[in-house]
């Protein structure tokens, strides 16, 4: 079949704000780094990422520096700053993070005192070029509107002013455990005026276990400024909320701020990932994908303090923006590589999707629908890939009836055919080398492809189809 006049005009509709948010794919393995919570990846000007978190004895502040993310995980270990033997320090020591800022290093981190829950948020400052070998002073306690319990600084610049953002309890509201707040920076250590709370824990997927809002980091994109935190109790009820403003507003008024009425990031049962947090941002190598940093437990239920489990780490997925130009979280990914999206070389803003059924696909898929792990080798082994779905991990794309495509539980595809007709010989794409096509492994020539309605069809270049059968990978 010839292409048709209805996908030429949906080609024609392709926006130039959907053109903004693609971006490459990128790949990682999950889980990053095991037994390492609240972490922290930046990438320098040096061109190396420089990775920090909290340590599950929580008696140390540790920096690891790496050329990509995936090297993170097997990068040495470099203490940089051990629990005193009393007075600030010699209690907890939680979430650092590292910051450059006007030539010199600084970690900001919440610091307690021995036998005391006495959490403040507190200062060092690095001299070097590397922060693993830089020396390092202490620049001291914050000091914020209130002394009280407070944790989890972070600082951003938006309109040319350094701003801090952190988590502390309001002495007017003692019946919650933090709120979020906002001041400029005199320095890297002292705020300018009074802070303000731009958030609190009201909401009551915030309010479980603990009323909590605590972890803020800020990624400013498309005239926005997004505000990730996190709230709830620290087992699989921990989750990720979001505020936003928009660039050139008041920062100061808490009316600037929009708050996310639900989770933007939670625990997700199919995927087997339970209670996400703690979250900061980076970018791919290349430079060209957001990259989100946050940990989480691959298991449900904590015997005892979630606190002093020790299971929390790290892991890293690809941020996705909207076409509306605000970030798209999805869900956890499971386990192993990285998921993409295949992007339809038609131009219609069509993906590949997981849906049930033989009849077409409505409604908008969620982002999670969307994306695929290319297992490699394939189902039928050697060089062929297959297409696990994200949303729902085991299940997998075949081709059935000849013409068609579907999803099938790895537990049905038990058969050598079976398992051929959920694998695919990946070639360049057929309309354009940028992108890629699926060869059916069990049916040379027959490529997979979607139609018009972005249902699954599998068919013959010889039909015309050559960009029906390519798809760009995101």
């Amino acid at each position: 079949m010839q292409i048709t006049g209805r996908l030429l005009a949906a080609a024609a509709l392709l926006s130039t704000a959907w053109l903004a948010v693609a971006s490459p794919p990128v790949s990682y393995v999950n889980t990053l780094i095991q037994q390492r919570a609240d972490p922290h990846i930046a990438k320098h000007t040096d061109g190396w990422y420089y990775f920090t978190a909290t340590v599950p004895e929580f008696d140390r502040i540790v920096l690891r520096r790496a050329q990509t993310i995936q090297a993170l995980q097997d990068a040495s270990e470099t203490t940089i700053w051990r629990r005193k033997s009393s007075g600030v320090g010699s209690g907890q020591v939680w979430a650092p993070e590292l910051h450059y800022i006007d030539g010199k290093w600084y970690i900001y981190v919440a610091l307690g005192v021995a036998n005391q829950w006495r959490i403040r948020a507190f200062v060092l400052e690095g001299t070097g070029s590397n922060p693993l070998t830089a020396t390092w002073v202490e620049k001291g306690l914050i000091k914020t509107n209130w002394d009280t319990f407070s944790l989890d600084a972070s600082t951003f610049v938006a309109n040319g002013t350094r701003y801090l953002v952190w988590a502390q309890q309001e002495p007017s509201r003692s019946d919650e455990n933090s709120s979020l707040m906002l001041a400029p920076l005199q320095n890297p250590w002292t705020i300018r005026g009074t802070a303000v709370a731009i958030s609190r824990p009201t909401l009551s997927w915030e309010r479980i276990g603990y009323k909590v809002n605590e972890g803020p980091y800020v990624i400013q994109r498309n005239g926005k400024i997004f505000l990730t935190y996190s709230a709830a109790a620290t087992d699989y009820n921990y989750c990720m909320g979001l505020l936003t403003a928009t660039a050139g507003a008041d920062l100061m008024n808490p009316a600037s701020w929009s708050k996310a009425q639900t989770p933007i990031f939670a625990s997700n049962a199919n995927t087997n990932q339970w209670g996400p947090g703690h979250n900061s941002f980076t970018v791919s190598e290349d430079g060209q994908s957001d990259i989100m940093v946050y940990h989480d437990r691959g298991y449900r239920d904590i015997n005892g303090d979630p606190l002093n489990d020790p299971n929390r780490r790290t892991r890293v997925q690809k941020l996705y923006w909207k076409a509306d130009g605000t970030p798209d979280f999805g869900v956890p990914v499971p386990e192993g590589n990285t998921p993409v999206r295949l992007r339809s070389a038609v131009g219609s803003g069509q993906y590949v999707r997981y849906y049930t059924g033989n009849g077409n696909p409505s409604g908008t898929p969620a982002l999670a629908d969307t994306q695929f792990r290319i297992a490699s080798p394939g189902l039928a082994g050697g060089s062929t890939i297959s297409l696990e779905s994200t949303s729902n991990p085991g299940v997998f794309l075949r081709r059935v009836d000849g013409r068609r495509g579907q999803f099938d539980s790895n537990s049905a595809l038990n058969s050598a055919a079976a398992k051929a007709s959920a694998s695919f010989n990946r070639v360049p794409g057929l309309a354009d080398g940028e992108g890629v096509s699926l060869e059916a492994s069990d049916a040379k020539g027959q490529y997979l492809g979607l139609d018009a309605n972005g249902r699954l069809v599998v068919t013959s270049v010889a039909d015309g189809a050559r960009q029906q059968a390519t798809f760009f990978l995101e």
